[in-house]
């Protein structure tokens, strides 16, 4: 009889990335190439041996979810599975309806065509100030954005504002799925069920 062999519970961690952090330990791009290293997930006390699920690019900010379960990462990252992920959008100008019902039809894209994606003005959320904060213009409009879409490309949600003629300025997913960001502060975690 073979000894059965016991898994360790997985984990899963709801962590606030800042703006400006790398969603990685370590700045590989910056050891190369001999500049100084930039903020990454090592400089806030999360758990070893987990790593991003996913990632948000050093200029975005929110919700971004770590595991140590590589099955795990792959069914919350998989394009397959078309988990939604839902982000404020700070964006320069005014919206329009043409202009979302674009994002809501698909934008395209130079990698093709995005699915469409939920999009609707909101009021300006209640945020932590962001640092260093957004440059404001008098005479340039700005407006947010809630949008939902269920891809994952690089830079997917800049390239659809851009696309659409609303260049974005902040953007802070809130959440994933039914994964959702709620009271946490920027390096902030939390353990997730």
């Amino acid at each position: 009889m073979q000894p059965q062999v016991r898994r360790q519970p997985q984990m899963l961690i709801a962590f606030n990335k800042p703006y400006g952090v790398l969603c990685q330990f370590t700045d590989g791009g910056a050891l190369k190439a001999g500049a100084s290293a930039r903020p990454t997930l090592a400089g806030f006390g999360l758990p070893a041996d987990v790593y991003a699920a996913g990632r948000l690019d050093h200029d975005s900010e929110g919700l971004l979810l770590l595991t140590d379960d590589g099955a795990l990462a792959h069914r919350i990252t998989d394009p397959r599975h078309k988990r939604a992920k839902t982000y404020r959008v700070q964006v320069e100008g005014a919206p329009q309806p043409a202009q979302l019902d674009a994002l809501r039809r698909g934008v395209a894209l130079n990698d093709g065509m995005t699915l469409p994606a939920q999009a609707q003005c909101i009021d300006a959320p209640a945020l932590w100030p962001r640092d260093p904060p957004v440059r404001f213009r008098k005479t340039v409009p700005d407006a947010w954005l809630e949008l939902v879409i269920r891809e994952g490309r690089n830079r997917q949600v800049r390239r659809m504002t851009a696309a659409v003629g609303l260049p974005t300025l902040r953007l802070v997913r809130v959440a994933i799925g039914d994964w959702r960001l709620d009271d946490l502060q920027p390096g902030e975690w939390r353990w997730l069920d």
